[in-house]
């Protein structure tokens, strides 16, 4: 059972959120909350598996409440996914940065959102590649966004584990990087997740990040 935990200060937006999802039989939604301080509090006493959480929310809003959660120990193995009313969105890229493992905009159709929170749930941190490298591309090159040196562990990657990283920041799933370096697919994952361990990151949405703030790939390469 994938639980699921829904913040956002619109009821009725929680409301239909909940109906959809509690309808399916491998999903329920352990609670809900209308601000990111009643959302972080929530996390973490319910450790649900994903967190739909809206971006803009009053007093704590849901870029803070998901870096809270990001940095918690406790909150490890929970993913977060920002709702968003627009798709280039500045405060999208940050959330992806800061920990959160993809977005959905809010008028996605209800099997694109039932399958979101699968995909995250498995371990698809990426959600909407095409769309979510188009967003990331336009705050992490455009000097609108903050950018970070990137993290010191790049130093720590070996050239193959470079090169495994700006294949998933080109959107590649495993499959897809052991077919372009002829490898095996088991191969291809261990690299992947060496990776992320090395770098520290939460899944392949910080990667995608990690990869444009090394200058592994630069806006306008995945055009």
């Amino acid at each position: 059972m994938i639980s699921v935990v829904l913040a956002d200060d619109q009821a009725l937006v929680r409301a239909g959120f909940r109906a959809l999802l509690d309808a399916e039989p491998d999903i329920q939604v352990v609670g809900e909350a209308a601000d990111g301080v009643q959302a972080v509090t929530l996390v973490r006493a319910t450790r649900p598996d994903v967190v739909l959480m809206d971006i803009r929310m009053p007093g704590v809003d849901g870029l803070e409440a998901t870096k809270r959660i990001a940095a918690d120990p406790a909150c490890a193995n929970t993913r977060v996914v920002i709702l968003t009313t627009f798709e280039l969105d500045e405060y999208v890229f940050e959330a992806l940065r800061t920990g959160a493992s993809g977005f959905l905009v809010k008028d996605t159709e209800p099997v694109e959102l039932i399958r979101g929170v699968r995909a995250v749930a498995a371990g698809d941190g990426l959600l909407s590649p095409s769309v979510t490298r188009r967003v990331i591309g336009e705050f992490a090159g455009s000097g609108t966004g903050r950018r970070p040196e990137p993290p010191r562990e790049l130093d720590q990657l070996t050239d193959r584990e470079r090169e495994v990283m700006a294949l998933v920041a080109e959107g590649l799933s495993n499959d897809e990087i052991a077919a372009r370096l002829v490898i095996s697919p088991a191969t291809a994952k261990t690299h992947v997740s060496r990776t992320m361990i090395k770098l520290g990151a939460r899944d392949r949405a910080q990667l995608v990040v990690y990869a444009y703030e090394a200058g592994l790939i630069r806006p306008g390469w995945l055009a």
